[in-house]
């Protein structure tokens, strides 16, 4: 019989792996989505933060997968994602049926295909709705996950991609979860994902990074860390070496690292040259010193960052 992966973007969040799970879960309660043999899987091993929760919660990792283990007859559904630059390597675009996002679109496929978007702060909001939809609760230990997703991706609903709807669920997978204290939960997955100590340079610079085919190839990383000072003043040398490095490799047009403090509510752009500096200046306003712009309390890659990125370009 014939699959249906579930694959979120590369390098995953905890949002991009939980929600290919819940989204795995969902089709194998309700059958009326038609998808009869289902498997959630990941494009790259997990992050620090998402580790940090498998462990807690006692899960095992979805299989990592390259487009070779994927059958000519197997068929793709996407979720937390939508762009090429963002999906695995490799894979056919006739094989993707459906798409569960809450980013811009940016598509160009051969074929109609099933695709439910919405402007809200996470993809597991989404398919908590769809779950509800469709009379599906999670089990505690996916709720939990779930809630931790929404969390993560809102930044504790600090982020300005959180809507009423991503508080309301979130509450209610508190509840199914057994989590009271949300504030503290938030605080521990904060802490986790703060946590870049088993990470080399090249790994933080690829964390979190997401590649926009805007005017320019422009690769984003994103750190969100309670440690931002230490950060800035210890590694900031090696992070721009290692950023020299992947811009290379990547081959990109503009690289940069937005370190963010996700208790302070500031972001600070690590910039990497005079190109860098350039464009996040006309973005942002202010003035690059040492490497470094600070852009103010914006939090948000996709709504806050990338767009005014995309607009200095133009």
């Amino acid at each position: 019989m014939n699959k249906t992966y579930i694959i979120g973007h590369t390098k995953p969040d905890t949002d991009s792996v939980v929600a290919a799970m819940a989204l795995e879960y969902l089709f194998k309660h309700e059958p009326a989505f038609g998808y009869s043999k289902v498997e959630a899987v990941i494009t790259d091993p997990l992050n620090p933060e998402t580790t940090y929760l498998f462990e807690k919660f006692r899960v095992t990792a979805p299989q990592v997968i390259t487009a070779n283990d994927i059958g000519q007859q197997d068929q793709v559904v996407l979720v937390d994602h939508n762009e090429e630059s963002q999906r695995l390597a490799g894979l056919a675009n006739d094989q993707i049926v459906e798409i569960i996002d809450h980013h811009k679109a940016h598509l160009n496929l051969p074929q109609p295909i099933f695709m439910t978007f919405k402007v809200w702060g996470s993809s597991n909001t989404i398919i908590y709705y769809l779950m509800k939809q469709n009379g599906v609760k999670p089990d505690k230990t996916l709720a939990s996950l779930m809630l931790a997703a929404i969390l993560s991706d809102t930044v504790g609903y600090k982020s300005p991609i959180t809507t009423d709807k991503d508080r309301k669920f979130g509450q209610a997978l508190a509840e199914l979860a057994g989590i009271t204290d949300i504030d503290a939960f938030t605080l521990e997955i904060f802490k986790a994902k703060s946590n870049i100590s088993s990470l080399t340079d090249e790994q933080v610079v690829r964390n979190d990074y997401k590649v926009f085919d805007f005017a320019k190839k422009v690769f984003i990383d994103q750190l969100e860390t309670v440690e931002q000072a230490e950060i800035l003043t210890q590694k900031k040398v090696a992070l721009l070496k290692a950023m020299a490095k992947v811009k290379a490799e990547e081959k990109v047009d503009l690289l940069f690292v937005a370190i963010t403090d996700i208790l302070q509510v500031n972001t600070k752009l690590l910039i990497l040259g005079d190109e860098e500096a350039q464009v996040a200046q006309k973005a942002f306003g202010g003035q690059v010193a040492d490497n470094i712009l600070d852009i103010g309390s914006k939090m948000s890659r996709k709504k806050e960052i990338a767009p005014a990125i995309e607009k200095a370009l133009q």
